[in-house]
């Protein structure tokens, strides 16, 4: 029987440890471990057979988080720490960035060590250890899971008007699907590479109605009004992630350089409106909440619990359910019929 992950599950791409070991240093020969077992300036290469893996998490705060049931990998009920960030050179000079974290067994042992790379690596390349950083673990984990707009996107304020996102500013009052007018409290910036599994996708005009090209992080979730119920789910309210509407048409992953990219937070999870397309803000979890500053302001942060508690989050449609050779179509079409 297939079960369902909790709601506070996420899914995360991880590289086995031994599929990254040192081929010339001081530990030739060895696998990834964890910080304390770590050399600066041995060098480590992917092997040629090496895939990424899906490991399933619930986090209910800073960590340890758990590895849920449904789990590609890893013991389902073992706890999972986030040990340290990585930072790795290439011969040719470009650096990348890549997080440790260690499975526990139930004594207390380490049963498994998984790699969640920032960047693309690619298979039998020398990248040199030049960087281990326990400190900033936790907030780089948090900036790779909020969801993000890209630069120039232009988002419809509360007068009808279209504001690009790196023009606003707190307070700003933004048009909000369920709660009208809402001001904006935070908002946040972050430059990564645009590759592999952080690059974003890019929804062209037209391909959900939309005016102009949309440009967002891979696990946004898009919010669509189906007419008819052209997935199945039973419902016509759907959230689907922009990586699972990919068809290499008129939904890409564009990858290359760096792309900036912007979190909007509002006092409640929120859905708005990004290039005419309905798309949801920085929702505050357990992977998200070291991303923002101590400090809002006069008036205290949402807890994770309230923020989460919107209705809309119950309309996530997963991946089994989206198999379609172009779901952007299909849902482009139950839209609008």
């Amino acid at each position: 029987m297939h079960h369902k992950s909790p709601r506070n599950a996420h899914s995360l791409p991880v590289y086995l440890a031994q599929d990254f070991c040192v081929s010339n240093g001081a530990n030739l020969g060895d696998c990834l471990s964890f910080a304390d077992e770590l050399d600066l300036h041995d060098t480590y290469e992917l092997r040629g057979t090496a895939r990424l893996h899906q490991i399933s998490l619930t986090m209910d705060g800073a960590g340890p988080f758990t590895i849920a049931r449904d789990s590609a990998v890893g013991r389902p009920g073992a706890q999972v720490h986030l040990d340290c960030c990585l930072t790795l050179m290439s011969a040719a000079g470009r650096t990348k960035e890549m997080l440790v974290l260690v499975e526990i067994d139930a004594t207390g042992h380490v049963a498994e060590i998984y790699a969640m790379p920032l960047a693309s690596l690619h298979p039998k390349t020398g990248y040199a250890l030049v960087g281990i950083d326990r400190e900033a673990a936790l907030q780089k984990f948090a900036q790779a899971a909020c969801v993000s707009f890209t630069r120039g996107t232009h988002i419809t304020m509360a007068s009808g008007a279209q504001r690009r996102v790196e023009e606003l500013q707190p307070g700003d009052l933004v048009l909000t699907r369920d709660d009208g007018a809402q001001p904006v409290r935070w908002i946040g910036q972050a430059t990564l590479r645009a590759v592999g599994e952080f690059a974003p996708i890019r929804i062209k005009a037209g391909a959900l109605n939309n005016e102009n090209d949309l440009l967002v992080c891979p696990d946004h979730r898009l919010f669509i009004y189906q007419r008819s119920d052209a997935l199945g789910v039973g419902r016509h309210e759907v959230l689907v992630r922009a990586r699972h509407l990919i068809n290499g048409g008129t939904v890409q992953r564009e990858s290359g350089g760096f792309v900036d990219y912007y979190q909007l937070l509002f006092d409640a999870h929120q859905i708005i409106y990004a290039e005419g397309i309905a798309a949801e803000t920085l929702l505050i979890d357990p992977r998200t909440r070291a991303a923002l500053p101590a400090d809002l302001g006069d008036d205290p942060i949402p807890d994770a619990e309230a923020h989460g508690s919107r209705a809309h989050l119950r309309y996530e449609v997963g991946p089994a359910l989206l198999d379609h050779p172009d779901t952007a179509a299909l849902l482009k079409r139950a839209s609008t019929r």
